[in-house]
């Protein structure tokens, strides 16, 4: 179902102003956002700020215009803090602290919302135990929805994740007892939980997804088009092909895959492991990689400079036992990857913001999500070569920073001296700050002597002034845009609109709608995964199996660290049948 431009717009208009940020009318004749606070504050990106927004619980959502404006309060700041003025960023740990400071308006919208509204923690907490509802959520959630999921006190029932962890997290939740499951991610990810979940026992507990509209995906789409099924059709016209499918796609797409040619799901935290498994265990391999076009030339890249620079014996021991410069290069002639996929996130770090990246930040470390497209992957990959940097899924970017801080943190404990400011380029979806302040605070927190001698600032690479696109706009873009809801003209896509669509009000109003209270106008119903597959069959199967048979592949490997042989006698077979 779509919406106008007017009513996307009306709809975004409102939930800022639940949130606490100021609407104005633009200059352009469409409703504008100015802001979370006045403009010419905001503005200042070399004026750094904490701020404390005047948010007075989710009953008063609809507080007056007025009400709506934050408290903005100056906050000291390091000299080298203020000096760098490319991109907005959050400093974690200034003055031995637990404030954050905030540079730039972009920031700041992220800053505002990291310390949860305890009475949002308690009105959510009190309809979860209602509902007897667990939640799973991707990393790429809003930081105002983050921070008060991880102060629920029962994190038993809570986890946020990357789409990897989310399906066995449900699973667990419902061993202990959960009888419904809140799924906030896009849709591919209820479907997969969903499937999960099914195939583990559980498939009579319902999972919700948090908007009644569709949350789609650029990349899943990307793989909906009749290019790809093209694609795959040539694929299984070469000998021992092996589809290797990113999860970020539909049920449907894994299930039309998997009839047209032997497939298995990845993810970014396991796609090398997948390529390099399959092609030492099945003889003549020929791999297909797709959707995600930047992934796959960043894996191709990868494996390129390993063929180039590593020895023999550091692949073996780095990598894969089985494997040396000889078999890399095999794989790497026989790897394909679909050419026309992306996110509408990492697509947007390019070239621009590397230029940046190298002319302002030469000291940071380097973090990029696999999707990334290639500019910005080669320098977070000559970074990771260097120890300055990671290259890999959102698991393996918190997991490094986490590590960066712990260390040096370590190295300061019991010692005076200058303070250590420790800056990481985010190179993936803003949303992820929430879980690396929680993890710096900790560490910061557990080394007493440390605080105020090392501090972490977490760089945005996006424009301090973000921009939204306005289809009633003769322009096409609507400037000031500060809360981060939309993408910069000079730097990425900082925040995904298709995550965004999970609301911590109808979050609340689902768990009580579970636990009967019909008050909130929640269809139920409405809320469910997407069911295309229901009721059909593939060669006599029914197509959900079909569908799930590449993520059981997956998990297969993830628990046995090989694959099965019905795989790999499935690719022997499909490539002995075009002989």
């Amino acid at each position: 179902r779509r919406n106008s431009s007017s009513q996307k717009l009306a709809m975004l208009r409102s939930t800022l102003l639940r949130r606490g940020v100021a609407v104005a009318a633009s200059s352009h004749g469409a409703g504008g956002l100015v802001g979370r606070r006045a403009p010419q504050q905001l503005r200042l990106s070399s004026t750094s700020v904490t701020t404390k927004p005047a948010r007075k619980g989710l009953s008063d959502a609809r507080r007056p215009f007025a009400s709506a404006l934050p408290v903005l309060e100056p906050e000291p700041a390091s000299q080298s803090f203020l000096s760098s003025n490319a991109f907005p960023s959050i400093l974690i740990g200034d003055d031995g602290g637990d404030e954050l400071v905030a540079k730039g308006s972009f920031a700041s919208a992220q800053a505002a919302f990291i310390d949860p509204d305890p009475q949002a923690v308690q009105e959510l907490t009190e309809a979860m135990d209602r509902a007897n509802m667990g939640i799973v959520a991707h990393f790429y959630m809003d930081v105002e929805l983050q921070s008060v999921l991880q102060a629920l006190p029962n994190q038993k029932r809570v986890k946020i994740s990357d789409s990897l962890v989310m399906g066995d997290a449900a699973v667990k939740m419902c061993q202990d007892g959960a009888t419904s499951i809140a799924c906030l991610g896009v849709d591919f990810m209820s479907e997969s939980v969903s499937a999960i979940m099914a195939k583990n026992g559980f498939g009579h507990i319902p999972v919700y997804r948090c908007d009644e509209r569709k949350i789609g995906c650029s990349l899943a789409e990307s793989a909906e088009q009749l290019g790809y099924g093209a694609w795959l059709t040539k694929a299984s016209e070469h000998e021992n092909p092996l589809h290797v499918i990113y999860i970020n796609t539909s049920l449907e797409t894994k299930a039309m895959s998997t009839n047209i040619v032997p497939t298995v799901t990845c993810t970014s935290s396991n796609v090398v492991q997948t390529m390099l498994q399959s092609s030492a265990q099945i003889p003549n391999l020929t791999l297909w990689y797709g959707p995600d076009t930047c992934m796959g030339y960043n894996i191709q890249t990868m494996f390129g400079k390993i063929v180039e620079h590593w020895t023999d014996e550091e692949i073996k021991t780095k990598l894969h036992p089985e494997h040396d410069r000889a078999t890399m290069k095999r794989l790497l002639d026989n790897l394909n990857v679909y050419p026309n996929g992306n996110c509408v996130v990492h697509h947007m770090f390019g070239a621009e913001v590397v230029e940046t990246v190298k002319n302002q930040y030469p000291d940071a470390f380097v973090t990029a999500h696999l999707e990334v497209p290639g500019e910005m992957f080669e320098v977070a990959m000559e970074a990771s070569l260097a120890g300055k940097g990671v290259v890999g899924s959102t698991s393996d970017i918190l997991n490094f920073i986490t590590k960066k801080v712990g260390e040096a943190a370590a190295a300061h404990e019991g010692r005076d001296g200058e303070i250590k400011n420790l800056q990481f380029i985010l190179g993936t979806e803003a949303g992820m700050v929430t879980s690396i302040v929680k993890n710096v605070k900790n560490i910061l927190a557990s080394n007493p002597s440390a605080k105020g001698k090392v501090t972490a600032e977490i760089v945005f690479p996006v424009a301090a002034e973000a921009v939204m696109v306005d289809g009633e706009s003769e322009f096409g873009i609507v400037p000031g845009v500060s809360g981060g809801e939309g993408c910069s003209t000079a730097g990425g896509c900082a925040t995904c609109p298709f995550m965004k669509m999970n609301d911590l009000d109808k979050l609340v109003d689902i768990a009580n709608t579970i636990a009967g209270d019909d008050s909130h106008g929640v269809n139920l119903t409405a809320l469910q995964p997407p069911r295309r597959l229901e009721g059909k069959f593939i060669n006599g199967k029914p197509a959900v199996e079909v569908g799930v048979e590449s993520i059981m592949h997956m998990r297969t490997l993830m628990t046995d660290g090989a694959f099965a042989d019905e795989l790999v006698d499935k690719v022997v077979a499909a490539g002995a049948s075009r002989k």
